[in-house]
């Protein structure tokens, strides 16, 4: 591609409201141009990237077996209410209505309608198993878009579905699309984990995420480096202390904290480690009260306290119904002396292995130390693990500690089970000419925030540092004087031309520019190689050759290379 038949639109600075390296960075190098909010368009340099991640999808989806199909982007609202998620799915969802004021939407993902397609055509055992996917716009209302293309409102998403007599055939199907999301992930140059993950509103019985590693990602994620064992921080578990609880020592007494609302303002005031408090979150189940226990140090996790018994709809209490069931004000809240016929308390399992700990006194300005359970108060009504995991905990495979990354979820596959056909009634006749509902597994990959998330982890202060796979164009041939120099201009297009004719995916940038315009659009752009044909090089026959520039090697690998060798050096360079 001649860079003056293409569109080059790059800026030197970003929109105040970008945030994430990504987003600035496709902005200032074109890839994208902002619509409305969550809204973009993908400009040519942009696309050719996206085209690139979606063939390494399409290819490996087709070599595990998958089949391609298009649905339909607008989904009648019946669907949705026989699966029962017309109402529940929540204000993500874009509902629109027809001429007829038939209720649609504009569909975030495709269950009920590769469901409905299943309980049309499948008719028998012999059917089975099938997997479909589809590489399509999705569209969800995002409450607050933000960082590009990173939290659209529209994306571009590659989503399967397969189908099955048996969980066996589906737990199958389920490993071979794991192992299809690590050839992706592993082709597209990304350094990625696949974690154990929660399986949200989707459902299901089983699911993994797969994150693009990345200091910006928003999940956090837990791994044992001794070890395969990797989850995401909703379900990562927490193992109850290996030691019971110690015999207490200290008798209770109230403690003057008139300012220390927080366990660690109080634990700096009594000198003591923030281990030894106790913290109570105050939550509404349904019409109760709930007193949440954790230790000072440690975090409630509200996925790990929403599958605890009677939990299941839950909110923070607000502050006047805080000060009805104490009648205490935050900050000073502790389990001790409830009203247990009122309020229920739930532990976590490091709670319930303290003593002699610290914890609000349910009176202003006060705070109670040497507090025990069976003493002091009773036993919890639940002891569960509701705790987020930190760094140094026990890994829950037995072998090692657990450490913390930040990752970008990209992908997430998922074991629905038979959640879906049996709500839409989509069966198939087994040996026995019995109807079955069929068994279902799910699998997405956000194929436009791959592009992001693979900018988040190679970029550099001069632009994007594109993995070869995702890259644009794989090298550039800078021409300095091109529409000036005879011997520029023939030498420029005829390796332009025998590197094309190679297959190279080559831009020839021969626009009329300073070279330090074209040097720093190439950098932002982020293409892996480049050449620079100059007419002082070319009196000696020689070019210049340099990899895209990185902190890592500042100088890049910079040589010349002679006129006449190019093409071969350039061929068994990148491996053509």
């Amino acid at each position: 591609m001649r860079a003056t038949r293409f569109f080059i639109s790059t800026t030197k600075e970003a929109p105040s409201e970008a945030e994430l390296a990504s987003h600035k960075l496709m902005l200032r190098a074109g890839l994208i141009k902002r619509l409305g909010s969550g809204l973009y368009t993908w400009m040519p340099l942009g696309l050719r990237v996206l085209r690139r991640v979606e063939a390494v999808v399409r290819e490996e989806m087709n070599r595990a077996g998958a089949l391609e199909l298009l649905m339909p982007a607008v989904q009648p609202a019946e669907l949705w209410e026989e699966s029962g998620r017309w109402a529940v799915f929540g204000p993500q969802m874009l509902k629109i209505k027809d001429r007829h004021q038939r209720d649609f939407c504009f569909g975030p993902t495709h269950e009920e309608v590769i469901t409905d397609v299943a309980r049309r055509e499948i008719k028998s055992y012999r059917q089975l198993p099938l997997n479909f996917y589809q590489i399509q716009m999705k569209f969800r209302d995002e409450i607050r878009p933000r960082f590009g293309v990173m939290r659209a409102r529209e994306f571009l998403m590659k989503d399967a579905y397969s189908f099955h007599a048996s969980r066996d055939s589906l737990e199958a199907t389920y490993l071979t699309m794991y192992d299809a999301y690590a050839r992706v992930f592993t082709r597209l140059g990304l350094k990625f984990r696949a974690v154990a993950a929660d399986t949200g509103a989707i459902g299901g019985s089983g699911s993994h995420e797969f994150h693009v590693l990345a200091d910006s990602g928003e999940d956090t994620l837990a791994y044992c480096p001794d070890s395969d064992y990797a989850a995401n921080m909703e379900l990562a578990e927490a193992l109850p202390p290996a030691a019971p609880r110690d015999v207490p020592t200290e008798s209770l007494r109230e403690v003057d904290t008139p300012k220390q609302t927080s366990c660690e303002d109080v634990a700096a005031l009594l000198d003591i480690p923030l281990a030894r408090t106790v913290k109570l979150v105050a939550y509404v189940a349904g019409e109760q009260m709930v007193a949440v226990l954790v230790r000072g140090d440690h975090a409630v996790n509200e996925v790990k306290l929403g599958k605890q018994a009677g939990m299941a709809d839950f909110r923070l209490a607000g502050e006047a119904e805080i000060r009805e069931a104490f009648a205490c004000p935050p900050g000073f809240l502790g389990p001790v002396g409830l009203d247990r016929t009122r309020i229920r308390v739930l532990a976590d399992r490091s709670v319930i292995e303290m003593s002699d700990f610290v914890c609000g006194a349910n009176k202003p300005k006060l705070h109670l130390a040497g507090v025990n359970f069976s003493r002091d108060l009773p036993e919890p009504d639940l002891v569960a693990d509701i705790r987020n995991v930190v760094a140094g905990d026990p890994s829950p495979d037995g072998r090692g500690r657990l450490e913390l990354c930040k990752g970008i979820e990209v992908g997430h596959v998922f074991q629905l089970g038979s959640k879906y056909s049996q709500a839409m009634n989509a069966t198939y006749l087994d040996e026995a000419g019995k109807a079955q509902a069929m068994e279902m597994g799910c699998y997405g990959i956000g194929v436009s925030r791959v592009v992001a998330a693979a900018i988040e982890q190679n970029h550099d202060a001069k632009g994007i540092i594109w993995p070869k796979s995702m890259a644009p164009f794989l090298l550039v041939i800078i021409a300095i004087g091109y529409g000036k120099s005879e011997a520029v201009k023939a030498a420029a297009d005829a390796l332009y031309a025998d590197l094309s004719t190679a297959g190279i995916d080559v831009l020839l940038d021969d626009r009329d520019e300073r070279p330090g315009v074209m040097f720093a659009d190439a950098e932002l752009i982020g293409i892996p190689h480049r050449v620079t044909i100059g007419e002082r090089g070319l009196k000696d026959g020689m070019i210049e050759y340099q990899p895209r520039q990185n902190e890592a090697a500042p100088d890049g690998d910079a040589r010349s290379v002679a006129l006449a060798d190019a093409r071969t050096f350039l061929t068994g360079l990148l491996k053509l």
